[in-house]
C-alpha cells in the first residue's frame, strides 16, 4: 500500500467527494418532492394522473439509471433542450428516485387504518388538516425506513455518473488506475469516501426513526 500516493492525491477525491454529495442531495431532494407527489396522486387515486404515474413508475424502475442518463445527456440537445452533465446527473438520479420514493410514500400512507380519517372527518377536520396532522405523521414513520434505504441506493448510484463525464469518486479512481495502475490504493480510498458519505446518513436514518417512535407517531 503506498501511503505517499494515497496522501498526495487525498485532496482530489475530497473535491470528487463535495460533488458527488452535492450531486446526489440535489437529485434525492428532487426525487423525494417528485415521490411525494405521484403517491398523493395514488393515494388519492386521481383520474388520468394515476395512470401516468403508474406508466412513469414502471419506465424509471425497469430501465437501467445509465440508460436514463445517456437518453438526457445525449437525447436532449438533439431536441433542442440544452443542457450540461451536472444537471443531467441530478435529473437523472431525481427520475430515478423519483419512482422509488413514491412507493415509499405510498406503502406509508396505504398503513394508515382508514378509521382515523373517518374518525377526524366527523370530527369536523377538513381534507388538509386530516392529512397534515393525521396522515402524514403516521406515513411519515412507516415510510421512514424505506425512505432511508432508496437514500443510500440513490447515492450509490450516483457511481455511474463517471459514464457523462463527471468527475465524481468513481470517474476520480478510475482516472489515476488508469494513469498510475495504483488499483489497490485508488479503490481504498474509493471505499473510504463512500463509507465516509453513507454511514453518517445511515446513522442519521436510524436516529430519525427512533425520534418519530418516540414521539408517538408510530401506527
Amino acid at each position: 500500500m503506498n501511503w505517499e500516493f494515497m496522501g498526495r492525491y487525498l485532496p482530489l477525491y475530497g473535491e470528487a467527494a463535495l460533488l458527488t454529495v452535492r450531486l446526489g442531495a440535489e437529485g434525492i431532494a428532487g426525487a423525494t418532492l417528485l415521490g411525494l407527489v405521484c403517491a398523493m396522486i395514488q393515494y388519492y387515486k386521481v383520474p388520468v394522473l394515476r395512470s401516468v404515474v403508474t406508466g412513469y413508475i414502471e419506465l424509471s424502475r425497469n430501465t437501467p439509471l445509465l440508460v436514463q442518463l445517456f437518453f438526457i445527456y445525449y437525447g436532449l440537445p438533439k431536441i433542442g433542450i440544452p443542457t450540461n452533465a451536472a444537471v443531467c446527473g441530478a435529473a437523472g438520479l431525481m427520475f430515478l428516485g423519483g419512482s422509488y420514493m413514491c412507493e415509499a410514500f405510498r406503502s406509508g400512507l396505504e398503513a394508515v387504518d382508514p378509521m382515523q380519517t373517518e374518525c377526524a372527518c366527523a370530527l369536523g377536520l377538513s381534507r388538509g388538516q386530516i392529512m397534515r396532522h393525521v396522515v402524514l405523521p403516521q406515513a411519515f414513520t412507516v415510510s421512514m425506513p424505506p425512505f432511508m434505504a432508496n437514500v443510500i441506493f440513490l447515492l450509490k448510484e450516483t457511481s455511474v455518473f463517471s459514464a457523462i463525464s463527471l468527475m465524481d469518486l468513481m470517474f476520480t479512481a478510475k482516472d489515476l488506475i488508469g494513469l498510475y495502475y495504483k488499483t489497490t490504493e485508488s479503490l481504498f480510498l474509493l471505499v473510504v469516501f463512500y463509507l465516509l458519505i453513507l454511514l453518517p446518513v445511515s446513522l442519521l436514518g436510524a436516529a430519525l426513526e427512533r425520534r418519530l417512535r418516540h414521539a408517538g407517531f408510530g401506527t
